[in-house]
């Protein structure tokens, strides 16, 4: 899965490069996650809190078995 970040304020979404190495606050941005060939959004846009509990979510169920 991707993981994408934008500011706010912006139009174009950029690849999450990691919470140490971003220059703003994650609470100024927002997020999306997508499959892994970019084709279809798994998460649409949302704070980051929600998108990661989603994504542990669906690496718990394909997982499981």
């Amino acid at each position: 899965m991707v993981l994408q970040y934008k500011l706010k304020g912006e139009t174009r979404w950029k690849k999450y490069p990691g919470k140490d190495k971003m220059k703003v606050p994650v609470s100024k941005c927002d997020f999306r996650l997508l499959n892994e060939s970019k084709t279809k959004v798994l998460v649409e846009k949302g704070s980051y809190g929600k998108v990661m509990k989603r994504f542990r979510q669906i690496e718990f169920f394909k997982h499981k078995g």
